[in-house]
């Protein structure tokens, strides 16, 4: 599933982020992958812990969390603190698949990569380039979204950010460990929870939209794990 999720960051949110990132200091976005991605990541990105990394991290996933598509998409379990990118001049990050555990920080429990989000802090107008390429089985989806907007999509699907070619993209990013591991799975919830809000809102709390209720719910207990 990959999912636009509208207004994660009110434009006074992404005005302030941007202001505080025009100042920051930015390190080699290859210090946070493996081998196979510092082959084809040229980007920079926000020291991973440092204060302001750590600041505008917590604002971004406690609007996520807050979020009712976000958490119905997701079904959160533990989320990694986000990171912040930039791409300008050329910059990029070619295909790859994200790690499938990470850690936010030594001694830490690790978490396992099942949904990767990224939200967007540059207009589209801002800069040219620098879509985001999910390829999954049903093709290839190019994803270049309004600031404050976010995207969803599995962490095993191969993915990459063309090249930059003028002006910059900014942009956090980050990793959730889902209750239900299996994509195709969260899907039908997503789909189910979806449809059963749209006959609430037609119908109310009729005896059909109890039992449905219930159906997602059963359906939930079976396959989330906590």
């Amino acid at each position: 599933m990959i999912l636009h999720i509208p207004g994660v960051l009110t434009p006074e949110q992404v005005r302030q982020f941007r202001g505080r990132l025009d100042q920051a200091d930015w390190v080699d976005g290859r210090a946070s992958v493996g081998s196979q991605g510092a082959a084809v990541k040229r980007n920079r990105q926000l020291a991973e812990g440092s204060p302001l990394a750590v600041e505008l991290g917590n604002i971004v996933a406690r609007a996520l969390t807050a979020n009712p598509l976000f958490f119905a998409a997701a079904l959160p379990l533990r989320i990694l603190p986000p990171y912040f990118n930039g791409y300008a001049g050329g910059e990029t990050y070619g295909d790859h698949i994200d790690g499938a555990i990470r850690v936010a920080s030594p001694g830490a429990a690790p978490l396992r990569a099942d949904v990767s989000t990224t939200v967007f802090l540059s207009d589209p107008d801002e800069y040219d380039g620098g879509e985001l390429i999910v390829t999954d089985a049903y093709g290839t989806h190019e994803v270049k979204l309004p600031a404050g907007d976010a995207v969803l999509y599995p962490s095993t699907t191969v993915h990459r950010v063309e090249p930059v070619t003028r002006g910059e993209r900014l942009a956090s990013f980050l990793w959730t460990q889902s209750m239900v591991r299996d994509d195709w799975k969260r899907t039908m919830l997503f789909e189910l929870d979806q449809n059963i809000q749209a006959v609430r809102a037609a119908h109310g709390d009729s005896q059909a939209t109890v039992g449905l209720t219930g159906h997602y719910h059963n359906l939930l207990r079976m396959w989330a794990e906590t």
